[in-house]
């Protein structure tokens, strides 16, 4: 392949990479859409494309919905043990980010949430609300009409919103910031009352048991969240020898909400990612399963953490 090919590829890859990470939920398999998409491109009759960008955008979509529906795809997902790979704030994958729809397609909260769309119904909203792509340019991609475009465009708006219903919404975030350091003061001081003044009544808090457990963790009421969260905040000899040594906490964003980063022996170990709204925390996501945290950990160490909010022990 000529360089001037390898070019035009190159110059769209990070914008594929932030695609096909919004629809797999993964960066490792992000990745490998990307590079599939390249072998694809090395193979065709580039002279015979008249838009590479829009070539390159459906056959990269099309990969990661045959990803989507595959049998191994189903099973994973629909067996109750999948969430999405977290990235630090700043991470080329998360893309465009200008927008509110942009920042909120990348959230873990709505990445968590569009796996109760069907993968064409995730496409076409990825496609128009983080890429601001119209419904003909999405019916070309997906080689629907226009009509079905909306049609699941307007769907996936819909089931979005029902599920997001009460949940806190977007937040200024130094607000978010200060509302998180009283959480991890109150979670790691033991003060049960505290904790729950800090916990909206429909609080949902789901964590992927460190990869240990098949299916998620999921509390819902303030009560069992603050238990659980005391619980997993609490320094044991076995967490310690899990982690690999102590472990220190620090804050960072995480998929543009504020996080709770786990570090032991520097290298990262979980992350806590917050949803967080007028004052209160709505949702919380628990990941410390290692192979969802290889992007975060590799990003980590060229990151200047500052301070821990919670030093080692």
């Amino acid at each position: 392949m000529d360089s001037s090919a390898v070019d035009t590829f190159e110059a769209g890859r990070g914008r594929l990479a932030s695609l096909a990470y919004r629809l797999l939920g993964s960066a490792a398999d992000a990745e490998d859409a990307v590079q599939d998409t390249f072998l694809r491109w090395q193979s065709a009759d580039r002279e015979r494309i008249e838009a590479p960008e829009a070539w390159l955008t459906k056959v990269a979509t099309n990969i990661c919905l045959d990803r989507l529906r595959s049998a191994r795809a189903r099973h994973e997902r629909t067996a109750g043990a999948w969430l999405p790979e977290p990235l630090l704030d700043g991470d080329p994958m998360l893309g465009p980010a200008d927008a509110f729809e942009q920042r909120e397609s990348v959230s873990l909260a709505v990445l968590t949430l569009v796996e109760r769309l069907s993968p064409n119904e995730r496409a076409v909203y990825v496609l128009r609300e983080a890429f601001a792509y119209s419904h003909t340019e999405i019916a070309a991609i997906l080689d629907i009409t226009v009509a079905a475009s909306q049609q699941h465009a307007h769907r996936a708006r819909t089931r979005l919103a029902d599920a997001r219903r009460g949940t806190g919404g977007a937040a200024d975030p130094a607000a978010a910031r200060r509302v998180v350091e009283e959480f991890l003061v109150a979670a790691t001081s033991g003060s049960t009352d505290r904790l729950v003044a800090l916990l909206t009544d429909d609080v949902t808090a789901v964590s992927d048991g460190a990869g240990l457990s098949r299916r998620l963790l999921l509390h819902r009421t303030p009560e069992r969240v603050a238990s659980f969260v005391r619980a997993g905040f609490r320094s044991t000899p076995a967490k310690r020898r899990l982690a690999g040594g102590p472990t220190a906490m620090y804050l960072a964003r995480v998929n543009g909400s504020p996080a709770v980063i786990a570090v032991a022996g520097g290298r990262v170990v979980g992350a806590v990612a917050f949803d967080v709204g007028d004052g209160k925390v709505s949702a919380l996501y628990g990941i410390a399963a290692a192979h969802r945290l290889t992007r975060l950990d590799a990003a980590w160490r060229r990151h200047d953490p500052g301070v821990p909010v919670v030093d080692a022990r």
